[in-house]
Formats: structure tokens, C-alpha cells, sequence
């Protein structure tokens, strides 16, 4: 299965015709006779994902190693940089029974978290479409020293403490309804980018 993901297979047939296309290399990985497409389709049932999602951290950690000493991050940045954002994808609901979204749509959400240098995905989780994006900060593993880039959809004050406990950094959007005083504003460079650069002190409790 492995392969017929490098390789961008399209269906069990793809498979069967790929492999079966080379039958002495097949020999040589242990497997004795032509591969079937009932065969593959029994493995996908009964195998746990998570030989498959496991194997993947070691690729992931592999690729991070070799992209990161040939793409450098734009910024001089000393710790690594992260962006979170997730995306719909849109399911068939008589084949999906399981993804119900709307009464007539099935969906699920893929959060990806993505490591600027390489531009390669670091986590991604497979939710429903119903689950709200900014639960899925508690199924990170935040890493000290690190930044975050987040949209606005992930505000949420009690979860993005974390970060502070963790020695982690977050950049995001406020929301239209934050209210909140400056407490102190230092000057900046604003030829770099930067607007401002402020304390601020939330005046009411539902800002986030």
C-alpha cells in the first residue's frame, strides 16, 4: 500500500497491474505469487492505519532532515516555524455514512500542521466535518521554542496558555468581538512589516 501511494496509484486494479507488471522484484520482497485485487482489499480492511501512520513519522522525519539543509526559512528565525490551518473534503454520503456533515453532505476535515522550511507536513489529523478547528490544539505536541501561525479560527485564550506553559510561540488574528486596553506600546520598524507592538489586557470575558 506503501507503493501504491508513492507510485499514485488510482485503484485496486492500478495496484494489481503495477505490481503484477514486475513479478521478479516482487519475488525478492518476499511475496511468492501474483498479487490479487481481493487480496489488497482484505489487507485495507483488516490492517490497523497505524503501521501506516507510524511509518509515516519516519518518512516525515527523513524528508525534514534533507529539505531543511536545502530550503532555509525566508526569516532569520534561530527555532522552527509551524502553520495550522485545516481543509474540507467533500464525501459521499451513501458510500460515508460515517462523515455526516449536513442532512444531504458528508465531509471530514484534514488539519495539517506545516514546517516552513520544506513546506512538509508535520502532523495531520482526519476529524469529521462537524469537529470545530480549534479543538484539534489539544492533540498537538507543541514543541519549546517553536512558533505557531494560526488563523483566528483557533483563538482560545485557555487553549493557547499551553504555549506560554510550553515555552511555544503563537501568531494569529483577532476576532471582530476582542476588546481590550493597551497597557504599554514599544516603537518599531515599520519597514519591516511590523505595525505595532503592544501589551495589551482583555476588558471583557467572552473575547475569545
Amino acid at each position: 500500500m506503501c507503493l501504491a501511494q508513492l507510485t499514485r496509484r488510482e485503484s485496486l486494479r492500478d495496484i494489481e497491474s503495477c505490481l503484477n507488471a514486475i513479478p521478479e522484484k516482487l519475488y525478492h520482497a518476499g511475496i511468492r505469487q501474483l498479487v490479487k485485487k481481493s487480496t489488497l482489499a482484505d489487507a485495507n480492511e483488516v490492517r490497523d492505519y497505524r503501521i501506516y501512520a507510524d511509518f509515516t513519522q519516519v518518512l516525515i522525519s527523513t524528508a525534514r532532515e534533507l529539505y531543511k539543509a536545502e530550503n532555509d526559512f525566508k526569516l532569520e528565525l534561530d527555532n522552527i516555524a509551524y502553520a495550522l490551518d485545516s481543509t474540507t473534503i467533500d464525501l459521499c454520503l451513501s458510500l460515508f455514512l460515517w462523515a455526516r456533515f449536513r442532512k444531504h453532505k458528508g465531509d471530514v476535515k484534514a488539519h495539517i500542521l506545516l514546517d516552513f522550511r520544506g513546506s512538509i507536513p508535520t502532523f495531520i489529523g482526519i476529524t469529521d466535518g462537524l469537529f470545530h478547528d480549534v479543538n484539534i490544539l489539544d492533540k498537538l505536541l507543541l514543541e519549546p521554542g517553536a512558533s505557531y501561525v494560526m488563523d483566528r479560527a483557533y483563538i482560545d485564550f485557555e487553549r493557547l496558555y499551553r504555549f506560554n506553559k510550553s515555552v511555544a510561540f503563537f501568531v494569529t488574528r483577532g476576532k471582530s468581538n476582542l476588546r481590550f486596553k493597551r497597557i504599554s506600546v514599544t516603537e518599531v520598524d515599520k519597514t519591516t512589516g511590523l505595525r505595532c507592538d503592544q501589551i495589551i489586557r482583555l476588558t471583557v470575558f467572552y473575547s475569545d
